[in-house]
């Protein structure tokens, strides 16, 4: 047989290709994809667990009118692959290059852009009103993984789409092995008969002729609907949303290419929102993956006969942090930790196994990860919700009203702060100072090294008001060498070295970038002072006083956006001083980082030591 992938020219063909050649084509995808991104890393387990759902999708939809849309997107490599990108995969995720997520300005299919979970019921909600109104005809899909369905954005879409009858197809791509059980033939039979025009038309038209009978036609009506819905619950899966308002199908075999289509056309011709629920596996087609999905859901470069990784095992932030939960665990009964679908990348695998009854995985839903947070925290226990920086985004009006307006003991260990590289503008951390700081009664910490991040844990569970620590992905630069601090106190900062009439005040991970620009800069004959502003809030005023006072010139460097963050907080602390001062901010200028390794990005905005070092050289 020819290669079908090799010889493919665009969506148009797949709706004229035989059960078999599509059954090869995902074959094909699948190959192909295993080879490319062991290459470049990527998401690959999820996108190997929805070929034979994109190829039905594809089969069925008209793109050219029709809308699809994915839920988060990460599993949107098969779509990328089927609407003309084949040749831009060893590009994925390069800067650059392809986007790892649906960008709509890589295609005209790229609908509408995702990268966090549980948007795209409202959103496909929202385009299929915009249609009703317009009086067009075109169909709306949305892609929904079970796990995003945990977040309350779709519970709230779902709710409202029941409620008003919206015509909309609901994809519920659901690769739990726990219910593969339900895949059956008793399930299928229910499915055919429900999703069947006639039966629906004959349901109906009983119901109307028996409550034209009076008083017990309409009785037995409501009796029988009753039997009906009693039925239901024992055996239908989906009566949750049934009762929503929304048609349940399923569940289906999401590896059936045939049983796939036969839904989902059938799921065209009811003029309601309707659920398909679709069983699949994630990683399928690749034994590594099968075996260990949650490795291979976002994976670095990997030999494909192994399925090990390719990048060589460092100490990470991540980790550490969750070595120091484990200790906290150990030495502080009232310490319990919190995640929202994060387990083990936050690093709090350990934890959970160690203090399974302290540990507490909500899903996708960070608002109700804070608020619950600050609930155990107003009864005496020490919460501490770890988080990526992109994620708790989602819950800022939790932080305000339900944690700091109460001054609950709450700790943020907010993890993949700045730059954290191929995922792109929706993953990168650099708004969490600016969202944060400007919120009264939170502290806001930053480590500039790993073990520095362990001692910050330790200070603060022995505090009782809101705190935030922030840290960024991956481990320290080898190169160097730091003592960290052991203990704190409320906004003071650390000089690291104190000479020149420059002071180079950085955060985080920024400190080992202005070490390093410090030596170089002393090789051109300038000297200058490092401060490890440990503290984004409060500020040190105190030192930053004393330094102007010296004659010192200020830079400020920060990995998040300028606006907001720490350099905009010394900046207007030095105006109230009223003394002749060059201040420089370095950090993100006013707009959204694309994808790429971090050493690139942090060049392309002058955040590597080369760049620190020139803008240094224009104060001079």
């Amino acid at each position: 047989m020819s290669n079908i992938l090799e010889n493919y020219k665009g969506i148009h063909e797949i709706k004229h290709m035989s059960l078999k050649q599509q059954q090869q084509l995902a074959h094909e995808i699948r190959e192909f994809l295993i080879e490319n991104v062991s290459k470049t890393g990527g998401h690959l387990a999820s996108n190997l667990g929805v070929v034979e759902l994109t190829l039905s999708l594809f089969s069925v939809l008209d793109l050219d009118k029709d809308k699809l849309i994915w839920d988060v997107g990460h599993q949107a490599y098969v779509h990328k692959l089927l609407t003309g990108r084949k040749e831009k995969f060893n590009t994925l995720r390069q800067f650059g290059g392809m986007s790892g997520f649906p960008k709509s300005s890589e295609s005209i299919y790229d609908f509408f852009e995702t990268g966090h979970s549980s948007t795209s019921i409202s959103a496909a909600l929202g385009m299929a009103r915009a249609r009703d109104l317009k009086r067009e005809t075109h169909e709306v899909v949305a892609v929904i993984g079970d796990g995003a369905l945990t977040g309350g954005m779709a519970l709230e879409a779902l709710n409202d789409a029941g409620y008003r009858k919206t015509k909309l197809i609901i994809i519920l791509n659901d690769n739990q092995m726990s219910i593969g059980k339900n895949v059956g033939g008793v399930s299928k039979y229910l499915n055919k008969i429900r999703i069947d025009p006639k039966y629906n038309k004959f349901k109906l038209e009983v119901e109307n002729t028996l409550k034209k009978i009076p008083n017990i036609g309409r009785g037995m009506a409501k009796y029988l609907e009753r039997i009906k819905n009693g039925i239901k619950q024992m055996i239908v899966p989906g009566m949750f949303f049934e009762d929503m308002g929304i048609k349940y199908l399923g569940p289906v075999d999401g590896h059936n290419l045939k049983e796939l289509t036969e839904v989902l056309s059938k799921a065209k011709n009811i003029k309601e929102p309707v659920i398909i629920h679709v069983i699949t596996k994630k990683g399928k087609g690749y034994e590594f993956a099968e075996k260990n999905s949650g490795k291979f859901h976002s994976i670095g470069p990997f030999h494909c006969d192994s399925g090990e990784v390719c990048a060589d095992s460092c100490v990470t932030y991540s980790k550490a942090f969750g070595e120091e939960m484990v200790w906290l665990g150990k030495h502080y009964n009232n310490v319990v930790a919190i995640t929202a679908a994060m387990r083990d990348g936050t690093g709090l695998g350990e934890f959970s196994k160690v203090f399974p009854s302290r540990f507490f995985d909500v899903g996708i839903a960070e608002q109700h990860a804070v608020t619950m947070a600050a609930g155990m925290a107003k009864t005496g226990l020490k919460p501490v919700f770890a988080v990526y920086s992109t994620f708790l985004q989602r819950a800022y009006d939790q932080i305000l009203h339900d944690v700091c307006i109460q001054k609950l003991p709450v700790i943020f260990a907010i993890d993949r702060a700045g730059i954290v590289g191929q995922d792109g503008e929706t993953h990168q951390g650099v708004f969490d100072l600016s969202f944060l700081t400007h919120i009264p009664n939170i502290t806001v910490m930053s480590p500039k090294c790993i073990f520095e991040l362990k001692n910050m844990l330790k200070w603060s569970v022995k505090q009782n008001y809101p705190i935030a620590i922030r840290y960024p992905r991956g481990g320290d630069n080898e190169k160097v060498l730091m003592e960290p601090l052991n203990d704190f106190t409320l906004g003071k900062w650390e000089v690291v070295n104190k000479e020149g009439n420059i002071a180079l005040i950085a955060q985080g991970k920024m400190v080992q970038h202005s070490i390093l620009a410090k030596q170089k800069l002393k090789d051109l004959g300038i000297n200058v002072s490092v401060v490890n502003a440990c503290f984004i809030k409060p500020i040190d005023k105190e030192l930053i006083k004393a330094l102007v006072e010296e004659g010192m010139n200020i830079v400020t460097i920060e990995d998040n956006v300028i606006r907001g963050g720490l350099g905009s907080y010394v900046l207007e602390y030095i105006n109230t001083l009223d003394k002749k001062v060059k201040v420089m901010n370095l950090g993100f200028k006013d707009e959204f980082i694309p994808h790429g390794k971090p050493d690139l990005l942090y060049k392309l905005y002058g955040l590597d030591v080369e760049g620190i070092v020139k803008s240094v050289l224009k104060i001079v």
